[in-house]
């Protein structure tokens, strides 16, 4: 039992949510073994606030579950650093050359920045790098060419742009439960538009302007409209049809249907088949969408002025692996609270967890112990264990459900009469599919300074030397002077515990 359909073959099927059907089905990949998956990344003319992030925690969490079930994994996030609109219907400005304005910088310069910003979230949240990076401006002549396909059957020029003609290709809307006249009210009504719900495929520079960020067309000097650049990125990096495509689901309602009639439109001009586009053809197989963050007063939205990131809550003294805990925490199509009192939870629990794990590698010093396959975790657990696994392996084979999945971390933790190495194996073999980095992380990488932080680690070190020498010469009023001083700038002190000190976070 050494090959990856042979571990597929022991474990519950996967079954996820698709976005098209509403319905939870099997899944299985096109090619054997190997699943493709596309992810729509940030427009990168701010920082990615913690709502944004949450799309990658869930895509990451999909990836590794595939992982997970033996399968090799193509996963491909985009950079948007051009023709996304101030309004995600399609409306507005460039929110790339209005970032630029605003600032008096490059445009080139932002884009830059909150890239690099950007991936640092990524890092921090354990998430997996994609197989690939993509970027808009790198496929600008992609996107031309793409257009110039769609344009004799499905497009419009207008004085503004080209334009797509929604009504040129089956069941336009779908994926949003259909087409409605609030979903319409969204998308920029641009005059000589043929129908509501058409959308930009090519934005003409207006006249006597010029952007940053501009290029020759057969429609003249201008850019690539957003919806456009997915439908060529994801082709180019996946072919047609690919497995997967996941975003937030906000996406669901505008920009994932205008994908899809995108590639209807380019598949049936340019695809094995001729004629009217395929009903059924949408260019990815599954569509994965997950739900809001919310704060209370709503959705988190960077419109609305001041936005909460991950650069936040670090600065708040929080390990960013606590939020991936916290979204975890939720079924990815559940909208997800946030508050600073659930993180705090999270923080503790994730403290907990680490605790535990460290505590188990104590037990086994000397003892070599390893996240090993699971065809062999599975023959050689022990019998304890085992049901744990299966139900570990059912609830994230059930459409990821990582809520039920999390307890049984737990329930191995206190597991009585297990030698700590079998419990460090099926601890260490969750966490491939969690990613809350238990094996590695200690409870002294979890112990962030605050940014407003009074105090430094090794000044609160030195305070708490000469708290010990003044308790070994049973000077208590000085010992309670020093604890007390501390406490007042911020610092936890912990005595008989061998971390003797945490930070005391105001959240």
């Amino acid at each position: 039992m050494s090959s990856a359909s042979q571990d597929q073959h022991n474990l519950a099927p996967l079954r996820l949510f698709n976005s098209l059907s509403r319905t939870i089905e099997p899944f299985a990949p096109i090619e054997d073994n190997h699943a493709r998956v596309y992810s729509c990344g940030p427009t990168v003319y701010n920082y990615a606030h913690i709502g944004n992030l949450r799309a990658y925690v869930f895509t990451d969490t999909l990836r590794r579950t595939l992982l997970w079930k033996g399968l090799a994994v193509t996963h491909v996030i985009n950079i948007t650093d051009v023709g996304h609109l101030t309004s995600d219907a399609d409306a507005g400005d460039d929110k790339m050359e209005a970032a630029a304005r605003a600032s008096a910088k490059s445009i080139w310069d932002i884009a830059a920045h909150y890239t690099q910003a950007f991936k640092q979230n990524i890092t921090d949240l354990n998430i997996l790098s994609p197989s690939e990076w993509t970027v808009a401006t790198d496929y600008v002549p992609q996107m031309i060419a793409f257009a110039q396909k769609m344009a004799p059957d499905h497009c419009y020029e207008l004085e503004s742009g080209l334009y797509f003609d929604s009504s040129t290709v089956p069941d336009y809307g779908a994926l949003a439960g259909g087409r409605d006249d609030a979903a319409h009210a969204r998308i920029d009504p641009v005059a000589g538009k043929r129908n509501p719900s058409d959308f930009a495929i090519w934005r003409k520079s207006p006249p006597g302007e010029q952007r940053q960020m501009e290029w020759d067309s057969p429609w003249g000097k201008g850019a690539p409209g957003w919806h456009l650049e997915c439908s060529v990125m994801s082709l180019d990096r996946l072919g047609q049809p690919f497995d997967i495509h996941t975003g937030g689901i906000d996406h669901r309602e505008i920009h994932h249907p205008n994908e899809i009639a995108q590639n209807q439109a380019f598949h049936s001009c340019c695809g094995p088949e001729t004629g009217a586009a395929e009903p059924g053809f949408t260019g990815a197989r599954w569509w994965m969408h997950n739900n809001f963050l919310v704060d209370r007063q709503g959705k988190m939205s960077k419109s609305k002025g001041g936005f909460t990131t991950l650069f936040t809550l670090i600065d708040a003294g929080v390990h960013p692996l606590a939020y991936r805990l916290l979204c975890l925490g939720a079924h990815y199509r559940s909208e997800l609270e946030f508050s600073w009192d659930n993180l705090a939870a999270a923080l503790t629990r994730l403290k907990r967890l680490v605790m535990g794990v460290e505590g188990l590698k104590a037990r086994a010093e000397g003892v070599t112990w390893q996240s090993p396959r699971l065809d062999y975790l599975r023959a050689n657990l022990h019998p304890k264990l085992a049901p744990l696994l299966e139900q570990f392996d059912a609830a994230i084979s059930d459409d990821l459900m990582t809520p039920r999945a999390l307890p049984l971390l737990e329930e191995t933790l206190v597991m009585k009469k297990v030698p700590a190495d079998e419990k460090l194996c099926l601890i260490a073999a969750f966490d491939q599919a969690l990613g809350l980095n238990l094996l590695t992380l200690t409870r002294a990488d979890l112990r962030l300074a605050p940014k407003d932080a009074q105090i430094t680690a090794d000044e609160i070190e030195a305070e708490l030397e000469r708290r010990t020498a003044a308790r070994a010469e049973k000077d208590f009023a000085l010992s309670d002077e020093i604890r007390d001083r501390l406490i007042a700038r911020g610092v936890e002190v912990m005595d008989g515990d061998p971390l003797r000190w945490d930070w005391r976070l105001a959240l």
